[in-house]
């Protein structure tokens, strides 16, 4: 297209054809808009970390925990971005900017590059594949043992979304993850730089600590300023990626059932937030219908992407306001799977 005019296509279930009917400003970067937001969200990053640094108030805890949280959320949604080519022009400047904003967070670009970027968007609620949140049906939960059971009873309950990316995307998939071929020697090579990087900075933090509290002060210092925020941070992505591709009414699909069109435009949501909350922290990432369908978008321009799919999918793309009462009913009614019938169960479906 050459233009912003949208041309409804013949709906025969190809993402190419939705594709098409986004307008081609959708796919325009500015630089002067990232580094602003980048800015910002480095800004909100700091100031908690300050004010951390410089109390131990109960209460001043208690407020600026959960802001630094969120601004580990926010770097990492901005690097996330960056990761996808997203963000400027320049794919080297994109890679630098995507491992300097997942540093807070812990994440090892590449490996991320090929867990989230090629596998979870290449293979979205593909059975067997796509493993962000692949359920087990009622045969698999059988076969676990009790210990296994429990672990599984807490990550899919509704405080366990954090308890389930750590382990599952975190750490199995990321820092334990030994690729083969290609990516291995670039995942090995940020493994030792994010690593070193950590050390350095949990370092910092303990002299800090020191020279403040002596050698109480060294272990708190590193615990307060980095683990609590990170955990924070843990929870909050956990939670979002689960909204995202957990619900009642979102299918995951057979080997032979499943296509692009159906994992990136019917598993996945757009997802309406306060408006302080996207505009500081979460950048559009629960518009994911158009990011899925293309992550080559921007994240400024995903709402505008996301009009002209819905316009021309309407009976397709799934919209909502995110609510506490929905999130509790996936959690609830969200357990195990049964991928023929294409339907979500209770755990009494495993007792049958």
């Amino acid at each position: 297209m050459s233009s912003d005019t949208v041309l409804l296509r013949p709906r025969n279930h190809s993402l190419n054809d939705v594709r098409a009917v986004i307008p081609d400003s959708c796919y325009k970067r500015s630089t002067a808009r990232a580094m602003l937001v980048l800015l910002q969200a480095v800004s909100l990053h700091v100031a908690p970390l300050v004010g951390l640094a410089l109390t131990d108030r109960w209460w001043a805890l208690i407020i600026l925990w959960p802001l630094a949280g969120l601004a580990v959320s926010g770097l990492f949604v901005l690097g996330h971005d960056a990761s996808h080519g997203a963000l400027v022009d320049s794919r080297r400047q994109n890679r630098l900017i995507a491992q300097l904003c997942m540093t807070p967070s812990a994440h090892v670009e590449a490996a991320w590059d090929l867990g989230h970027n090629r596998v979870h968007h290449g293979f979205t609620t593909r059975q067997g594949f796509d493993f962000v949140w692949h359920p087990l049906t009622p045969d698999d939960y059988r076969s676990l043992g009790r210990l296994a059971r429990l672990r599984h009873r807490l990550e899919w309950s509704w405080f366990g979304a954090g308890a389930y990316f750590l382990r599952v995307v975190w750490w199995e998939k990321m820092w334990r993850f030994k690729a083969a071929g290609k990516h291995r020697r670039a995942i090995v090579r940020d493994k030792i730089t994010l690593g070193s990087a950590l050390a350095v900075v949990v370092g910092g933090a303990a002299v800090l600590g020191a020279f403040t509290g002596g050698w109480i002060g060294a272990m708190w210092m590193p615990v307060k300023l980095l683990v609590v925020p990170f955990l924070l941070f843990v929870q909050i992505i956990g939670w979002t990626v689960y909204v995202h591709h957990v619900s009642p009414d979102i299918r995951w699909w057979t080997r032979r059932e499943w296509s692009q069109y159906k994992g990136q435009m019917e598993s996945t949501t757009i997802l309406r937030v306060p408006r302080v909350l996207n505009r500081l922290w979460f950048h559009n990432i629960f518009v994911h219908v158009p990011h899925h369908v293309d992550a080559r978008i921007p994240f400024h321009q995903l709402p505008k992407a996301a009009a002209a799919i819905a316009a021309a999918y309407p009976e397709t793309v799934r919209s909502l306001r995110l609510s506490l009462r929905q999130y509790l009913r996936a959690t609830k009614a969200c357990k195990l799977y049964d991928f023929e019938a294409g339907c979500w169960l209770p755990y009494s479906a495993a007792r049958a």
